[in-house]
């Protein structure tokens, strides 16, 4: 059994630090106890991007989407108990306690393998990468370094671990060295088509270029940047994305910006309020999308469309276009302090 020590935080914690353990630990689970040892709650992604969509922030207290009644064993049962409360409840992990309800051991269920998933993966791979010359001026961004490989070999090797095989590399600027790295995918264990783009195409664009068994397979795309390290799992994003019915659903990153100065809201000559320097959260676009097979229909060919027209479309139309937070590790890497950023964070995060 895993050392239940190393995902417990005290039930003052913040749901950033929640995620740091979850990040860290990659045990899918953060353990909130009090001072005497005792079970208050568990967390998952899940329970955090729930949060935030209705309203918590990074900064919130942990309790505040906490499991406040989650199943347990007891150090009393036997472990055929313990994996018929797993397997009826559907769970990953059952926290083990004594008779004072202090929490003794995690037990959890170890996946043998990873199922197969026939879901289309589109990476986005032609960008110029102007904002990190002269590093690209050779060099497509998504072929930079990052620790010991490329960026894109990062984001191959992470979603392929989760059992996607099927990617479609969309290739302009530079695009031969790619080709000429990954090849055909085969030593990732992945089948790797290329489309390339004769000319600019948006972020959305060569989406129309895809092949037909791309097309014709009925189940939902993901569709990515190639520029981003991260840690997102797909299979939650998929599940998000069916769970809601969307046309589309597009990642989403809180971000936070304090104003320097107090801030004063005024009708007409009066004040109404000043705010000290107040901060104010947003939820922006991560660059990662979850697309149901009809979304394709509305892209027109071989011109250059953006992603968020594709969203603005879907909405106009009245089908639902979803917002999946992300509480996984994400880094966009557009200017040099990024890349810099990113090369520290490789040795926490991908090692």
């Amino acid at each position: 059994m895993f050392d239940w020590q190393m995902i417990a935080i005290d039930e003052s914690a913040t749901v950033r630090e929640a995620l740091t353990v979850l990040d860290q630990q990659a045990m899918q689970i953060v353990l909130v106890v009090d001072e005497h040892q005792q079970l208050k709650g568990t967390v998952t992604d899940g329970d955090i991007r729930r949060g935030l969509l209705r309203g918590e922030t990074l900064d919130s207290l942990i309790t505040s989407v906490a499991n406040k009644s989650p199943t347990v064993g007891y150090e009393s049962e036997t472990e055929i108990v313990w994996r018929q409360h797993i397997k009826r409840r559907s769970l990953r992990h059952l926290p083990i306690l004594n008779d004072n309800k202090q929490i003794v051991a995690l037990y959890y269920h170890k996946t043998q393998s990873t199922p197969r998933r026939n879901n289309p993966v589109v990476l986005m791979l032609g960008g110029l990468g102007m904002r990190l010359r002269p590093l690209t001026e050779t060099i497509p961004k998504p072929m930079l370094p990052v620790g010991n490989q490329p960026i894109l070999e990062t984001i191959v090797k992470h979603i392929a671990d989760q059992g996607f095989t099927e990617f479609y590399f969309c290739i302009n600027y530079l695009g031969d060295k790619i080709r000429q790295y990954f090849g055909d995918g085969k030593q990732w264990g992945i089948h790797i088509t290329y489309i390339e783009e004769t000319k600019p195409l948006g972020t959305a664009g060569a989406l129309s270029l895809l092949p037909e068994p791309a097309k014709s397979v009925d189940e939902p795309l993901i569709v990515m940047n190639g520029d981003l390290l991260t840690k997102v799992d797909f299979r939650s994003l998929l599940e998000f994305h069916q769970e809601h019915k969307n046309t589309v659903t597009t990642c989403v990153r809180e971000y936070s910006h304090q104003v320097p100065y107090g801030v004063i809201e005024m009708e007409g000559p009066y004040i109404n309020q000043l705010v000290e320097k107040p901060i104010y959260r947003y939820f922006v676009n991560a660059g990662i999308y979850c697309l149901s097979p009809g979304a394709l229909g509305r892209i027109p060919d071989n011109a250059f469309f953006d992603m968020p027209t594709l969203v603005d479309d879907v909405i106009a139309d009245g089908q639902n276009s979803g917002g999946f937070p992300l509480t996984e590790y994400w880094m966009d890497i557009g200017h040099i302090p990024d890349y810099e950023q990113a090369q520290a964070d490789y040795e926490v995060y991908f090692k």
